[in-house]
């Protein structure tokens, strides 16, 4: 039996996970992992706890823990832009739409 290459085994992903695992709503988890990775940007930037966003933002702590810990079942996309907004960030989104695979 003939040993494969490295490049044989590689796999190339379409560039979102969730889709790569056949996940249902995969744009809408990738996008919401993409705000929460910026949310984490902001707080780690600015060095803030999660009380320290609670205090300068009014969102509970809780939340904040929650995007930290990239647990995001709860969130809408609205929502995390919400957020990013209220940390004195601006979302900017670009739509490209193509044909599904």
């Amino acid at each position: 039996m003939r040993k494969k290459k490295f490049s044989e085994l590689v796999v190339r992903g379409s560039g979102n996970v969730f889709r790569d695992f056949g996940r249902p709503n995969a744009d809408v988890e990738q996008l919401k992992a993409i705000l929460a990775a910026a949310i984490i940007g902001l707080l780690d930037r600015e060095g803030l706890t999660v009380r320290a966003a609670h205090a300068r933002t009014g969102i509970a702590a809780a939340d904040f823990s929650r995007i930290r810990n990239a647990d995001l079942a709860r969130f809408t996309v609205d929502r995390l832009m919400t957020i990013t907004n209220k940390l004195g960030s601006q979302v900017d989104v670009r739509i490209k739409v193509r044909k599904a695979a």
